[in-house]
């Protein structure tokens, strides 16, 4: 009887400490981008038992099977570096904003295997998570061609698309869903590797050109905005945009700038597709370059990166969702545990070839809600997918901003089974909130409270309807955040504006099809009066559309108004609708 109760108790050992078919952590870190190694790093530093799954055979996902070697930095107006922690220690190794992949990689793992609490799985992939209810216990892995139960404490979902979470039945929006414009697939790029060409020629053309948006240092160089712009693809539906150029230590250059159309960021089969094509269109780009580019004569293609640059797929719905205000408005949150500033980058879709900068904060934070989903317990969602409005992601999707929320992740998923708190349980008390902030500052996080930078156009009074418009991305006020609110509103301005209205729209006799020319006040109200279907004119004013404060701007109907007047008009035209629409 003592023989076969003891051989129980080492099966049950055994069992319990990974030799048998269920493998136990105090966490589990889904995914090795930069974002997984930052929180399962942080984890294991804070005395947690970590396990960190990757699905292909290097960590650093984008920054290195995707070729993003330039990194999109997180500073203040003033120089002050926002996203320190585990990124500014990855920063200072690899040698600044352009690094060599192969360094990179290095970088990564040396991070990780420099952790005893910390245990890799590379070519391992994601199956399934076990579920309890409405909480993640564990995953479902394949690795080697079997399966393998984890469980764990805290599951940290640092995959691009928030896989585990998905698949955990936690809410989202996808794409441009939250705006209206699902539709509108964001192009992804594939980022090519070039052999030949002339740093020197380079950096003399982009430093000398007059230009301030264009430069180039030792590694790093940015511009031919002109040259790219003019470029006619084969396939229609790709196109060149200017060019972010990073030197690697064997003399070639990688080159961000090639933009796809017409792929799926969540179907495997889509994006293998845009690979293809990608690698086709290279063989007329590259001769382009050659003839056109500065420094490019002797350019040849040595290659393109293994995976695509994503920008947006799935955006969680957390306990709270940042918004575009709460970045443009450099908001500072009390349960901040991550500082974003990258100016609000919406890139070029299908249906609109040109990107464009929203607006450009000074320094916004990040809640520890955002990483939070809602309705489903014992995960947290760091990176690109997590509780961000669309908008709002054209800032916070940045990698370094995910590496400060990968840190806060590990810190979180320690003080959580010490106090034996859920993460929901700790998003709603302060205490909790304040103690993992005061760990990430001790281990090297910034987290500097600050007084919100207040904008020029927030003190406007047409602010109200810039801000409306602009959460529906077509107004935008660029690096500089100006927002041309006392220019003369022209039809090009006007039907941008008007397009929030739905895509019947109603067009005066009068406009011009020179879209430069600017439109009359009894245009833009015969405009929006027939697009809404308002037979009168009276209706604009007792719909609350053409309000009191408006009325003035409006009174002389051959006067062109100024772009402020009808921001302010057509946020109400809008407000309006959507209030019609729910009472029908």
């Amino acid at each position: 009887m003592k023989k076969w109760l003891a051989v129980l108790l080492v099966l049950a050992a055994v069992s319990f400490w990974g030799c048998g078919s269920t493998e136990r952590y105090d966490v589990i870190v889904i995914g090795g981008d930069p974002e997984g190694v930052s929180a399962a790093v942080t984890a294991a530093r804070n005395g947690m038992k970590t396990l960190l799954v990757e699905d292909d055979e290097a960590l650093g996902g984008l920054m290195t099977l995707g070729g993003l070697n330039f990194i999109d930095m997180c500073n203040g107006r003033d120089g002050t570096l926002l996203t320190r922690g585990t990124f500014e220690e990855f920063y200072n190794a690899v040698g600044g904003t352009a690094f060599d992949i192969p360094t990179a990689k290095d970088v990564f793992l040396q991070m990780v295997n420099g952790e005893e609490n910390l245990t890799l799985k590379l070519n391992t992939s994601f199956v399934e998570p076990v579920m309890k209810e409405h909480t993640i216990t564990g995953v479902v892995l394949e690795q080697d061609g079997k399966q393998i139960t984890c469980k764990a404490d805290s599951i940290i979902d640092a995959t691009v698309d928030a896989d585990v979470a998905a698949a955990a039945g936690a809410r989202y929006t996808y794409l441009g869903e939250d705006y209206g414009h699902v539709e509108h697939v964001t192009g992804v790029t594939l980022v090519f590797e070039l052999s030949g060409v002339d740093w020197q020629a380079v950096s003399q053309y982009l430093n000398g050109d007059d230009n301030p948006n264009t430069g180039a240092t030792a590694k790093a160089a940015w511009g031919y905005n002109e040259e790219s712009f003019a470029y006619m693809p084969q396939d229609g539906q790709t196109r060149l945009r200017g060019l972010n150029l990073a030197l690697q230590d064997n003399g070639n250059v990688l080159v961000n700038g090639f933009i796809i159309f017409g792929v799926d960021p969540l179907s495997a089969d889509s994006k293998a597709d845009g690979i293809a094509r990608g690698k086709a269109e290279l063989e007329h780009i590259v001769p382009y370059l050659q003839q056109n580019f500065n420094g490019f004569a002797d350019a040849q293609l040595a290659g393109t990166a293994e995976q695509l640059y994503v920008r947006e797929s799935r955006h969680m719905i957390g306990e709270y969702q940042l918004t575009l205000d709460d970045v443009l408005e450099n908001t500072w949150f009390d349960d901040t545990i991550a500082i974003g500033s990258y100016p609000v980058d919406v890139p070029p879709n299908a249906e609109r070839r040109v990107g464009y900068i929203i607006g450009n904060p000074d320094r916004y934070g990040v809640p520890f809600r955002c990483l939070v989903p809602q309705e489903i317990d014992g995960i947290l969602v760091v990176g690109r997918s997590a509780s961000y409005t669309s908008l709002a992601a054209g800032s916070a999707r940045v990698i370094p901003l995910g590496m400060a929320e990968g840190d806060a992740a590990g810190v979180a998923a320690a003080y959580a089974k010490h106090h034996h708190v859920t993460f929901r349980q700790i998003s709603q008390d302060t205490d909790a909130v304040a103690a993992i902030q005061q760990t990430l500052k001790e281990q090297g996080a910034y987290l500097e409270q600050w007084q919100p930078v207040q904008e020029a156009v927030e003190q406007h009074w047409a602010y109200e309807g810039v801000k409306t418009l602009r959460s529906l991305g077509v107004v935008y006020g660029g690096y500089s955040n100006d927002y041309r609110l006392e220019e003369a509103i022209t039809g090009e301005d006007f039907l941008a504006m008007l397009s929030v209205l739905g895509d019947t729209l109603v067009l005066s006799p009068d406009f011009s099809e020179d879209m430069e020319q600017p439109l009359t006040c009894s245009e833009i109200l015969y405009m929006i009066e027939n697009t809404l279907q308002i037979a009168q004119f009276g209706n604009l004013q007792e719909a609350g559309i053409l309000t009191e404060q408006l009325q003035p701007y409006f009174a002389d109907g051959g006067n062109v108004p100024a772009r402020a007047e009808v921001m302010m008009l057509v946020a109400n035209a809008y407000d309006y609708q959507q209030r019609t629409n729910k009472q029908e």
